[in-house]
Formats: structure tokens, C-alpha cells, sequence
């Protein structure tokens, strides 16, 4: 797969999150635990509580292994939110719905097969229920998780960034996966079922990390614009990790009063407010807030009157793997 790029689109590469590619690949992780086995914590947390016939009716959708349908995945944004997936659903067009399961029809057969050609063949029913299974799967196996797939993604792409600024563009997305390389003109994807040279046109390629999704995806039909997804960095089977184990296991690293300051610098705040979260005495705040910044695992910035304390893109990584 070869994204072709001129200057515009350069100009318009950008980063974005999709909680619709996360809940997709939910359920093949769900389908076949077995290949996936960095999402085992997250399984043994979900597994008992998976509403069936709403899985029931994604998986047959999405299916094991390569292309399911590009309107669950079509607009992932910088803030994109679940709500906001959720929303787009309810409001693809019934062609576009058609369109998509048709391909599905294509790539199956049996009894997934005529299940797939009755649901191409009502859009609007389908539309219906595939938004309300999306919304109940969700509530039950990513939304307890999502602060945390969060973290995880806006870290690896804070640290993309960082690489962009100090070594370029090409070694930037060199870095993704060893799938993705960067070409002369064009971003090259090795990809297991498709092949094709797109010109990106000045549209550029929208860059997506994902916590679920354990290789690389593409999305080049147009309405939606070029996109590429790819495995987040830092991601471990403790991803899950609740903030006791998390502390737990930081702790033996770098002792209890630094492991919680750093948990707790989820958002800015001051040093007074670290003092009060960890119920430490300011003084002492203060010295793990500057051994903190010392292994660059936390930056400080100051706002009128206070400084506030942030977790670098490192710092968001180690508090997310534990």
C-alpha cells in the first residue's frame, strides 16, 4: 500500500484517535483470544460481562481477520470522543451502509453470509442496530477502560511529535511499525489482503495509534481521508493495570512517595495540590517533583503564580504500562 504525498500533503499529516477501530478490534481480540495474547489482562477483566447478542451480531460484522466495514472507523479526529463515534454511526448514509456489507457478503459465506446480505439489504435497521450493539458493547468492555487506552494513545502520539521535531517527518513515521516506511514521495505499507497506490491529493494521512489493534490498517475510500492505523507504543498485557497495582508495581521501581506522584500527575497541578493528592508535606512533594523532572519523566511550567507539574510522553508511558 503506497500513500502518495506532495508538499500539501505534508502539510496536512495529523494525528487522531478512533474509539470505533478500538471496539472493532475488542471484538476479534474477544473472537480469538489465543493471537492475542498482550490483551489477556484486559480479557480476564471482560470476559464475563460481554453482552452476547449485541457481540454476537459486531462479530459477525467484523469478523476474524482483514477488511470489515469502513463506516465504524471513518473519522477518527484529534478529540474524538465515544459519544462522538457513536453519534456518526446513527447518521452514515444507508448507501454507504450497503456498500460496506456488501463487501462483507463478498468475504464470507454459509450462514454469516446470509446473515451478511440481510442486513446489507435493510441499511437503515442495520444502521439501528449495529449503533446500539456498538454503544452496549462498549459500556461493558472498553468504557471501564477507556481513561487508560487514552493515556496510552495521546502518549505514544506526544512522543511521535517529539521524534518529528527532533529528527523529521520520514523518521517519524519510519518508527511506527516495521511495516510503515517512509519512500521518497509516498508512506509504503505492507499489507496482508490489499494493494494499491493512493494520491493523497492534498487530503495528507491521518496517523492512529491503537491499543487493541495489533498490526497496521489502512482506510483509503474516498469520502473518508487517508488513514493509517498502527500499534501505540508502550502498550504490555498490564496495560489494564487498576492504580493500586500500577503503584504496587512503581513502587518497588522508584519508591512509594515518587510512584505516587507520578500516578497522580494525570493532568497539571500544582505542588501544593501533588502535596495534598498524596497527602505529603510540601517539602517532600517538592523533592520527588524534581527527581521526577530530573529522569524527564515529568515537566513543570510556570502560570502566573503557580508552577504546574505535567507527565511527559516517558512519564505517561511507565505510569500506563504498570
Amino acid at each position: 500500500m503506497l500513500f502518495r504525498i506532495d508538499a500539501a500533503d505534508v502539510s496536512a499529516i495529523r494525528f487522531g484517535v478512533s474509539p470505533g477501530f478500538e471496539l472493532c478490534w475488542a471484538v476479534r481480540v474477544l473472537l480469538t483470544p489465543a493471537a492475542h495474547p498482550l490483551q489477556w489482562g484486559w480479557l480476564r477483566l471482560v470476559r464475563d460481562r460481554v453482552p452476547r447478542p449485541a457481540f454476537g451480531l459486531l462479530s459477525t460484522v467484523i469478523g476474524t481477520q482483514g477488511y470489515f466495514p469502513d463506516f465504524l472507523t471513518t473519522s477518527p479526529t484529534w478529540d474524538m470522543s465515544p459519544d462522538d463515534e457513536i453519534d456518526r454511526i446513527r447518521v452514515v448514509p444507508p448507501p454507504v451502509v450497503s456498500k460496506d456489507l456488501a463487501k462483507m457478503v463478498d468475504r464470507s459465506r454459509g450462514r454469516r453470509r446470509a446473515v451478511l446480505i440481510a442486513l446489507r439489504d435493510d441499511p437503515l435497521g442495520t444502521r439501528a442496530r449495529l449503533a446500539d450493539a456498538w454503544a452496549e458493547l462498549w459500556a461493558a468492555v472498553l468504557a471501564p477502560h477507556w481513561d487508560q487506552l487514552q493515556r496510552l494513545l495521546r502518549a505514544d502520539i506526544a512522543m511521535r511529535v517529539r521524534r518529528t521535531a527532533a529528527s523529521g517527518l520520514a523518521a517519524t513515521v519510519d518508527s511506527l511499525h516495521d511495516r510503515v516506511s517512509w519512500q521518497n514521495d509516498a508512506i509504503a505499507v505492507t499489507t496482508l489482503f490489499h494493494s494499491e497506490v493512493l494520491d493523497c491529493a492534498g487530503d495528507g494521512v491521518v496517523l492512529v495509534p491503537t491499543v487493541l489493534g495489533p498490526t497496521c490498517a489502512v482506510l483509503t475510500e474516498k469520502p473518508v481521508h487517508p488513514t493509517l492505523f498502527y500499534p501505540a507504543a508502550g502498550v504490555t498485557e498490564t496495560w489494564t493495570a487498576d492504580r493500586d497495582t500500577a503503584l504496587a508495581v512503581l513502587a518497588r521501581l522508584m519508591g512509594d512517595g515518587r510512584a505516587r506522584t507520578l500516578l497522580c500527575l494525570d493532568a497539571p497541578r500544582s505542588t501544593t495540590e501533588v502535596a495534598a493528592e498524596c497527602d505529603l508535606a510540601v517539602s517532600t512533594a517538592s523533592h520527588h517533583l524534581s527527581a521526577l523532572r530530573a529522569a524527564t519523566l515529568i515537566t513543570s511550567r510556570r502560570t502566573g503564580h503557580q508552577v504546574l507539574h505535567n507527565r511527559t510522553p516517558i512519564g505517561d508511558t511507565l505510569a500506563g504500562a504498570c
